[in-house]
């Protein structure tokens, strides 16, 4: 079973600094919640967000949302061949759990990780579904020990798609950034056995997600 992990992902609750925001205030009423139980969206927040530490990897669960969406339905999820990570940009780290089925709509996507991220646990009387927990990049590689980690970004070593997904091993594990500009952080690109990029193009992590997912699944279905 492969890995793949989201890695410094744009997916957080509002940060205690921004809650007494007015763009925030307003945006919890609309949804009936406090500012401590909604996500961060800089569609909502922009105002709030300027001059926030790492604000260009910050305020868009959409891209999330996209991402884990196309790793869920797939093949190679509904047969168990990949277990799924959303580390997170303030080091927590979500587990999907086998046969979750993630919200298509955004809004229910919204609710559904807002509770995440309140009560740590989704599940069902026998099955968990989604948990979290405060977890750095290193100590989940440490936790997982795959046998190569290979991070996607345009500053790596120039391949394929199809190469790379060729050389994976079973206990492999696959890195993309789960945010919209910039690079990973040293502590994180400094785990991997190789950095490669496959195109000349910065493409969002949901394109690349699904390239690589399903480039993977011919190796091993076809």
């Amino acid at each position: 079973m492969i890995s793949l992990i989201l890695a410094e992902s744009s997916l957080e609750l509002v940060p205690v600094n921004l809650q007494s925001h007015p763009s925030v205030i307003s945006h919890a009423r609309k949804l009936g919640k406090k500012t401590s139980e909604i996500l961060l969206d800089n569609s909502w927040h922009f105002a709030a967000m300027k001059g926030l530490d790492n604000e260009i990897k910050r305020g868009r669960p959409d891209l999330v949302h996209f991402t884990i969406l196309e790793a869920t339905s797939i093949p190679l999820f509904f047969e168990n061949k990949i277990e799924i990570f959303v580390h997170t940009i303030n080091d927590k780290v979500i587990h999907i759990y086998p046969n979750v089925h993630i919200p298509k709509s955004y809004h229910r996507f919204a609710g559904l990780f807002e509770k995440l991220f309140i009560e740590k646990n989704i599940k069902t009387e026998n099955h968990m579904l989604l948990s979290i927990k405060d977890q750095t990049f290193s100590e989940l590689i440490e936790e997982l020990n795959p046998s190569k980690i290979v991070g996607l970004s345009t500053k790596g070593k120039p391949s394929s798609v199809e190469k790379v997904t060729k050389d994976l091993s079973d206990e492999s594990c696959i890195v993309i950034g789960g945010f919209q500009k910039g690079h990973f952080s040293d502590q994180v690109e400094n785990k991997f056995s190789n950095l490669i990029s496959v195109g000349n193009t910065s493409l969002e992590a949901h394109v690349i997600t699904s390239r690589v997912l399903y480039e993977y699944e011919k190796t091993i279905f076809m």
